[in-house]
């Protein structure tokens, strides 16, 4: 291990745990790094360029599937393999890494209790089956490192009395105040358990079957890193740190965000960049803009990459009011921290529409207007508590396309696709790296069977296919689903071949009215502009761009060609919802 990697390791652990057992914890770690063994090769070798540290370097060809492990199915087969021969095989040009939502055995929250970190759920399939798909593909995994599953051995052994099991969790006296503690539910944040010494009071942010770990034990600490390196040995090239911002509690504070949390992901990135500087993490933090891009940190000690939660809300609400200028206004300030830093660009996700991000962007009313429509639409509503002890909303639980257009509302479907492929777009031309969830990719609606079946409101995203199924939808060019399908491979395909759409490509916005997101895009290091423009509206729009006298374009998707008048004006019309990707011939 380098040096001053060496040391940036020991200061982390005594910033955390003091002199004392902050040493104690570092001799530990150095054994545990002594002791792994890499991936050989390591697996981002096969997706792209690498810098001269070893890290890998992201690029435009960089499109991220977002699924469960067994979001598709066939029988007599485990479904990591068919996950995999769809990345090999329909999928093929279409993405080029995947993140697979957690394939731990789990109890609850469709993965998110893990029972045991170190293990893949044997209904999905095997090691094995993870690092093929690891081996040719960018591989995102969870590290759901803020609690684990009320059935795992760590809390089993708290129930039982085990000496040392209680420091693994919060046990609190109810009668604390905890008002001021920042809540992602309504339901209560401490859960009684029974105990061989009676009821137990334990820290439960998610729900009664997730439990808080705690991190200022050393030992968890140094237990989840062996977690994370678990990962990097299995293939993973990125991991996903889900819900970091609440990892560290202390009464009296908001016990979210706290520098101790910080100091966690510091710690875990000095520990990647020591042993698998390949390997990138990816902070996922449902909060808003300014709180989720401190996860960036300095650009150079936290995650590599963000989730871009601002996003979804403000493009569903471009939409929804055929009106782009919130959405365009946030976006002209985004700038990552550093070339090796990229937001991860998503609309859909297995969680739903997360509004809090767009808290102090969107008015109140605004995201009472988009609760409304998503309502409308079939959806569901899932809400906060509040410490001034209301409850405000938290998600929007709907796929995205029947977020964008009401199922019951009679409208032509091309225009419904149109607007689907208009908003994906909008994503696709965004600075970032973008991740794509399945039901994106085939304009799911809503499953109201599972979500009967269930109760739960996250279930209305979360449909499963069989394989068979599914391939019938793809084929047929008169479904919704083949014909979405057909267009966001097509515009993945142009996006991945166009060096414009590097993560750290600069972007400029341009005015060109409310009915417009238009961006420009450049190569880093310079290279043909891209203008993107995106209609929101249906309403005809007809705009003239000031370029160069002459200058050419051609439009990426339709192929049509636009020259520029003498007067340095490139007349540009766009239909109802159609998007136009002009690249400048030099």
């Amino acid at each position: 291990m380098h040096t001053s990697t060496s040391d940036r390791i020991a200061t982390y652990l005594r910033a955390l745990y003091g002199e004392q057992q902050g040493a104690a914890a570092t001799e530990q770690l150095a054994a545990m790094l002594a002791a792994f063994v890499r991936p050989s090769p390591p697996a981002p070798l096969a997706h792209g360029a690498r810098d001269g540290g070893g890290r890998a370097e992201l690029s435009s060809d960089d499109v991220i599937l977002i699924t469960y492990g067994d979001q598709v199915r066939e029988p007599g087969r485990p479904p990591l393999q068919t996950l995999g021969a769809l990345l090999d095989t329909r999928l093929r040009g279409v993405v080029s890494g995947v993140h697979i939502l957690p394939f731990s055995p789990s109890t609850s929250d469709d993965g998110f209790a893990v029972v045991d970190y170190l293990a893949v759920d044997p209904a999905l399939g095997s090691w094995d089956d993870i690092a093929r798909i690891g081996a040719c593909h960018r591989l995102m995994v969870d590290a759901v490192v803020n609690h684990c599953s009320a059935s795992s051995r760590w809390f089993q052994d708290f129930l039982a009395g085990e000496p040392g099991a209680e420091v693994r969790f919060h046990s609190i006296d109810p009668a604390t105040d905890l008002r001021g503690v920042t809540r992602p539910r309504t339901t209560p944040l401490l859960t009684p358990f029974t105990t061989p010494d009676g009821t137990r009071h334990i820290w439960t942010t998610f729900s009664a079957d997730q439990i808080d770990l705690n991190f200022a034990n050393p030992e968890v600490l140094l237990s989840m890193t062996s977690v994370l390196l678990e990962y990097v040995a299995h293939g993973a090239s990125m991991i996903r740190l889900d819900a970091i911002g609440y990892l560290w509690k202390e009464i009296g504070t908001r016990c979210i965000h706290l520098p101790q949390a910080h100091q966690v992901v510091q710690f875990w990135r000095a520990v990647l960049d020591a042993v698998a500087p390949e390997v990138l993490l990816i902070s996922e933090t449902n909060v808003p803009h300014a709180d989720n891009i401190s996860y960036f940190g300095n650009g150079t000690n936290e995650a590599q990459m963000v989730y871009q939660f601002p996003l979804a809300p403000l493009v569903l609400h471009a939409f929804a009011t055929g009106d782009a200028t919130t959405l365009s206004g946030w976006a002209c300030d985004l700038a990552p921290p550093a070339p090796t830093c990229a937001f991860f660009n998503f609309l859909a996700s297995h969680d739903g529409i997360g509004v809090v991000p767009a808290t102090g962007i969107l008015r109140h009313d605004e995201v009472r207007a988009l609760c409304a429509q998503v309502e409308r639409h079939g959806g569901r509503v899932s809400y906060k508590n509040n410490p001034s002890g209301d409850a405000s909303p938290y998600e929007l639980n709907c796929t995205w396309f029947d977020a964008l257009s009401d199922p019951q509302g009679g409208e032509p479907q091309q225009l419904c696709i149109d607007r689907f492929i208009a908003s994906q777009a909008i994503m696709l031309a965004l600075q970032g790296v973008p991740g794509i969830y399945v039901h994106s990719l085939v304009g799911s609606s809503n499953d109201q069977a599972g979500f009967a079946e269930t109760g739960r409101a996250r279930t209305l995203n979360r449909g499963r296919w069989e394989r068979a199924e599914l391939e019938v939808l793809l084929a047929d060019e008169a479904s919704r689903a083949g014909a979405i399908f057909r267009r966001m491979a097509t515009l993945l395909a142009i996006r991945r071949g166009e060096s414009a759409f590097h993560p750290a490509g600069p972007q400029r916005l341009r005015d060109l009215g409310a009915g417009l997101f238009a961006i420009e895009r450049h190569t880093p290091g310079g290279g043909p502009a891209l203008l993107c423009l995106h209609s929101v509206t249906t309403v005809p729009q007809q705009t003239r761009l000031a370029v160069a006298t002459g200058a050419s374009y051609r439009d990426l998707l339709s192929g049509e060609s636009l020259v520029a008048g003498v007067d340095g004006a490139l007349a540009v019309d766009l239909g109802p919802y159609q998007v136009r990707w002009l690249k400048e011939w030099e």
